[in-house]
């Protein structure tokens, strides 16, 4: 599935944009500043999440815009709408062939997948950000992660209220919130353990090429639903001495290993952790085209920047007819490598021209 009409109103520096990208390449180039990542975070907001930024929903309005922002999108025969309004700058709307729906059943419309140098440092970061990959990662192939994510949050949210509270907690209104929270954290983690281990094994099987290749291993919190129940019924009292709910899959982390090297991504260098992130996310996307019969929509964002020529030739050649694929550069000589058509636009002066 492609995006094959797309339309910014009001989002970022973009008051009005309307691009029809073909169904491979997408390039756009300009220089800094001239609203390329903001064309991709447009198109990553076409899935559940807060897209490829994370920003906040006000922040993604045109400054000195009368009302909030919009980004309109068709995928096949499928028409996505989503944006806030003026009256409520941080409340997400979405629309489904002009139906209104929640945010999560975009999972069930496409799949967009990106790479951004924000997340060159996932190795090296806290754990909370490689869950956040990993649900990614998770949700391309199992659309009802979402729902179950933002219901277990839900849940641990209400109980750890409930617990720093000057009064005892109501126990039957505890055993209900932890019971949702055994219900839906039972779903993450077993969505979880079998993407990693789908990743796993296909990246495994290729064999050794430009790209790095990634062992996957899930760590910290382990349990089925009976241990998170007993986990989070005997830990009432500590967790609200910390703060915080102390057991559950939200306090799982992915391991990385470089396969090549026996090593953990974390002490690898710059360039080989940018090799092994690269090539788990092409694994990732063939893996997810495989899987559910339709090439996720991938963008990524100043890539080709930072490979060397035989690398770059490499990453083209891999993604040839895999799908649309959305690239940003300040250079248009970057993409000369790539074959066939490509969708070009040139970004500069508040105007995007080509197509």
């Amino acid at each position: 599935m492609a995006v094959t009409r797309l339309i910014l109103t009001d989002f970022r520096n973009h008051a009005e944009a309307a691009l029809a990208p073909g169904s491979g390449f997408v390039v756009l180039t300009g220089e800094n500043g001239a609203g390329k990542t903001n064309v991709l975070e447009a198109v990553s907001l076409l899935a559940p999440g807060r897209g490829l930024r994370r920003a906040a929903l006000g922040e993604m309005a045109r400054q000195g815009a009368s009302g909030g922002f919009g980004v309109a999108a068709r995928l096949g025969d499928v028409d996505i709408g989503t944006g806030t309004q003026r009256d409520a700058p941080e409340r997400r709307l979405v629309r489904i062939n002009g139906a209104p729906m929640p945010a999560t059943t975009l999972a069930e419309w496409v799949t967009v997948l990106w790479l951004t140098p924000a997340m060159d440092r996932l190795f090296v970061e806290g754990p909370g950000e490689r869950r956040r990959f990993l649900d990614r990662l998770t949700l391309a192939l199992a659309p009802a992660h979402a729902t179950h994510s933002t219901r277990y949050e839900a849940a641990m949210r209400d109980r750890n209220r409930l617990l720093a509270e000057d009064r005892p907690a109501d126990p039957e209104w505890l055993a209900a919130l932890e019971a949702r929270m055994v219900e839906h954290g039972g779903a993450i983690d077993a969505a979880r353990r079998e993407t990693v281990a789908l990743l796993a094994a296909r990246i495994a099987a290729q064999p050794e090429g430009v790209f790095a290749r990634a062992g996957l291993v899930l760590e910290g919190w382990q349990g089925d639903g009976a241990a998170l129940a007993q986990a989070l019924r005997e830990g009432r009292r500590r967790d609200a001495a910390a703060g915080r709910t102390l057991a559950g899959p939200h306090r799982t982390d992915l391991a990385v290993t470089h396969l090549g090297k026996g090593q953990p991504a974390h002490l690898c260098s710059t360039g080989e952790q940018k090799a092994l992130l690269l090539g788990l996310v092409l694994a990732h996307a063939e893996l997810v085209a495989d899987r559910i019969g339709r090439a996720p929509v991938l963008l990524l964002d100043e890539v080709a920047a930072h490979l060397d020529p035989e690398r770059r030739a490499a990453l083209f050649a891999r993604l040839a007819g895999a799908g649309q694929v959305w690239m940003t550069g300040t250079e248009p000589a970057l993409f000369d490598g790539i074959a066939g058509d490509a969708t070009r636009y040139t970004l500069g002066d508040g105007a995007i021209r080509g197509g």
